[in-house]
């Protein structure tokens, strides 16, 4: 065994480093989390040339280990570019296409997708839906969901990720809140209630939903509907239409939605709508077992 094997055996600190937040977790010998901690400095915070900064200051809150860092920061706005793996792909073929910033940094590739016409990629979630298989809480040919800003669709084969398509779900409906004639009536809780079920299950089964969003505006102001039920109804007209891409992979496999439980109750919820099968995984629990079967490959 070499040096470099003996160090990152030791512990070393998972990093997941998205857009917006970064998430790191000290992971020891065993495999165990024993620290983390969460912040709002994703890679568009940190200044140009400032990530060996950044990184100092994940390894003073936690400890002076090797890093394995995921997301996008191995994106052109990251640290260091970190080339995607093409589809089909799993844990090896991650492992080997580790991108190094130094003999105790490494970036985990992201994963790429082409087919005929259609280009998808995705930074991070691969780590968490094949630490879901490596887990065995993930069906190796199932299909799965991964929401978020830009929420997965992905069909796994043998354990490994097979083809994929992103939604911009979660923008859309940031932008709708922000930006649009809807923004008033959006600013209220999204629940997965009754409100939320009967939208999603139209837009599963109905090809509408500029229309209908539209709609959401003009229920309030004919007194259809009530304007506190506006932000749910909304949802749930986009989250279905996002359904009803998902639903379009000819599987029957149970599906297996992966996230953070606020959006996977919901996506959970409109997937039922549709008369299938769903389980809800953690994300944390997930990208942990990812992150410590590429590092077992090092």
């Amino acid at each position: 065994m070499d040096e470099k094997s003996m160090r990152w055996e030791d512990g070393f600190i998972a990093v997941d480093w998205g857009t917006t937040n970064r998430r790191a977790y000290l992971i020891d010998k065993s495999g165990k989390c024993t620290d983390e901690f969460e912040d709002h400095k994703g890679v568009l915070s940190v200044a140009a040339g400032g990530f060996p900064d950044a990184v100092e200051e994940i390894r003073q809150r936690l400890a002076d280990k090797p890093l394995l860092l995921a997301g996008m920061v191995g994106s052109n706005r990251g640290w260091k570019e970190a080339p995607y793996v093409p589809c089909p792909a799993g844990l090896d073929e991650l492992a080997r296409a580790l991108v190094w910033v130094s003999e105790r940094e490494a970036i985990v590739p992201g994963l790429s997708f082409l087919k005929n016409d259609r280009a998808d990629v995705m930074r991070g979630e691969e780590v968490q839906l094949l630490g879901a298989v490596a887990s065995g809480s993930l069906d190796p040919d199932g299909l799965v969901c991964h929401p978020g800003t830009h929420n997965k669709w992905a069909t796994l084969l043998k354990g490994k990720i097979s083809e994929f398509r992103t939604v911009m779900t979660g923008e859309l409906f940031s932008l709708l809140k922000d930006h649009s004639i809807l923004s008033d009536l959006l600013q209220g809780k999204v629940e997965a209630n009754d409100i939320f079920k009967d939208a999603a299950r139209y837009s599963i089964f109905n090809e509408s939903l500029p229309a209908e969003l539209f709609g959401v505006r003009a229920r309030v102001l004919l007194g259809q509907a009530k304007k506190e039920d506006a932000a749910s109804y909304a949802s749930g007209l986009l989250i279905g239409a996002d359904v009803r891409v998902g639903l379009s992979y000819p599987t029957g496999a149970n599906i297996t939605v992966i996230g953070r439980p606020k959006l996977t109750r919901l996506y959970a919820a409109a997937i039922t709508e549709a008369q299938r099968t769903v389980v809800e995984l953690g994300g944390k629990q997930s990208f942990l077992a990812g992150i410590h079967e590429i590092a077992k490959r090092i």
